[in-house]
């Protein structure tokens, strides 16, 4: 059996590699689907589907022949979203989601979903683990090395305090 799991991984952390592991202790495989691939370069998806690619992919070195990932555009258009997701992913037969518009879409397509553990979401956010980086805490703590070191690779940081910073001042 193969599960479905959707994310923006802006970026990639512990919280989504936790997930993963309980997912593959119910499936067989697992294919993760990176989100909005066409999104960079802003303070919410501040990496690029190629750069979120490495990430995931480093991170996940343990997990692999189990884990697929592959890239998804958004198509912005609700009604089609789930065909759109079934035509560019590898076959699978349930879906991992707590987001309450994706498991609508899919339980009205005829596709199960499960509702994956939460870990830890208190600590485990891009959102918090992007404030982090942009207040200069400690963020490393709270993802893969390998995902730290594609971020220092590309000047992650940097760059995510360069499109954040307030153009008015």
């Amino acid at each position: 059996m193969r599960g479905l799991y959707i994310g923006r991984f802006q970026p990639f952390h512990l919280g989504h590699k936790a997930v993963l592991k309980k997912i593959l202790e119910e499936v067989n495989e697992v294919v993760v689907v990176m989100g909005s691939a066409q999104d960079s370069h802003t303070p919410q998806n501040p990496f690029t589907a190629g750069e979120r690619l490495d990430m995931i992919y480093g991170a996940l070195r343990d997990l692999r022949p189990r884990s697929y990932v592959i890239p998804l555009q958004d198509v912005d258009r609700n009604a089609i979203w789930v065909s759109h997701v079934v035509s560019m992913a590898p076959r699978f037969d349930l879906v991992y989601s707590n987001n309450p518009l994706t498991e609508d879409l899919f339980i009205e397509a005829g596709i199960q979903v499960r509702k994956p553990p939460m870990y830890r979401r208190d600590l485990y956010s891009g959102t918090i683990i992007r404030n982090l980086m942009l207040q200069g805490g400690d963020w490393r703590s709270l993802v893969p090395e390998e995902v730290a070191a594609v971020i220092d690779s590309i000047g992650g940081v940097k760059r995510l305090i360069h499109i954040a910073r307030d153009d008015l001042k």
